[in-house]
């Protein structure tokens, strides 16, 4: 990737792989003037990287002008002030290396709560920024009626063999539809907003310090206008349980009660007086929409033989969806 480096005018001393997330290939350069994040773009998930890029720029200038210590992954402009560079069919940007570890695996409540409060206080640094600014990465990403939609598609014009064995899961699913009409009642309300959203809450999108202190937000690859159910719901189901969504021992699946204490005294740190009564009152039903839509995906991909998520083994979707189900059934004991 000399060309690459070129482009920055790096003089590199080491460039390792970072093996940590699923979509972009990244890595660590070390330079004689310091360390970088370089990434490539996954254009196969996000087809227009260039308005990913835009975004990240957007929120970063605006952040520079109105929270100049806030510590935000602003983009390193290459030798012709572009931080987005095309090359052999690839798309790569860099960052700065910011000093500080993710997780990949919660260890405690604390951890679940100091995260929540990194993602609350992002979107509240942007609270007077236009989120209809930011351009749609990735369109639908948490729409759930499409998904409701998807799931009844896949119902009529799946694998049939799949849709028999899955019967039990699929009438499950079917009588929860009651998730989706709470969907749509809750985005045409008047008192609920759309805000700078993340959309990616999982545990290792937030940098902790050596004293156990999350310190940033990091990927913003899916950072758009939205709701702020998708954010606290992706906390509730990848923050909430102890095992992931691999997992299929559906016994070991259970929520932590300190970790929703957690997640609610994070979040509402700094959104406390953001949200609306209202948006406040659907604070659980984020769990649900997000659990409940991620359990129609990965039935609805198994029904349709694997074409989005793919397999590494049989009814490895089909597990999935079984995992998200159980652990929806376990949430809503919380209520």
């Amino acid at each position: 990737m000399q060309e690459i480096f070129d482009q920055y005018q790096w003089e590199v001393t080491q460039c390792t792989p970072l093996h940590q997330g699923l979509i972009n290939k990244t890595y660590v350069v070390a330079t004689a003037h310091g360390d970088y994040i370089l990434q490539t773009i996954n254009h196969a998930v996000f087809k227009d990287p260039s308005a990913i890029d835009q975004n990240i720029n957007t929120i970063g200038a605006y952040l520079k002008l109105n929270s100049p210590d806030y510590l935000y992954t602003h983009l390193v402009p290459n030798k012709n002030g572009n931080t987005l560079i095309e090359w052999e069919g690839s798309y790569f940007r860099a960052f700065h290396k910011i000093n500080g570890y993710a997780l990949s695996v919660l260890e405690n409540a604390n951890q679940v709560e100091e995260a929540a409060k990194q993602f609350g206080g992002f979107t509240h640094q942007l609270r007077n920024f236009k989120a209809d600014e930011l351009k749609n990465t990735l369109i639908d990403f948490h729409n759930l009626s499409l998904r409701f939609k998807q799931f009844n598609t896949a119902l009529l014009q799946g694998n049939p063999h799949r849709i028999e064995s899955s019967k039990e899961a699929i009438s499950f699913l079917l009588n929860k539809q009651s998730i989706t009409d709470k969907y749509e009642y809750f985005i045409e309300h008047p008192d609920v907003q759309k805000r700078v959203t993340h959309h990616d809450t999982k545990i290792s999108n937030v940098l902790f310090n050596d004293h156990g202190k999350a310190i940033c937000v990091i990927d913003l690859d899916t950072t758009m206008a939205g709701y702020f159910i998708s954010d606290v719901g992706d906390m509730c189901r990848t923050c909430l349980c102890t095992v992931s969504e691999e997992e299929q021992d559906f016994n070991t699946i259970e929520v932590k009660a300190d970790r929703w204490e957690g997640l609610q005294k994070g979040y509402l740190h700094h959104m406390q007086y953001e949200l609306s009564a209202f948006e406040k009152d659907h604070f659980f039903y984020s769990g649900q929409f997000m659990i409940y839509m991620q359990a129609l995906r990965f039935l609805t991909d198994h029904l349709q033989n694997d074409i989005y998520y793919g397999a590494r083994y049989e009814n490895h979707n089909y597990n999935r969806a079984l995992n998200q189900i159980r652990l929806l059934e376990v949430y809503e004991k919380l209520a």
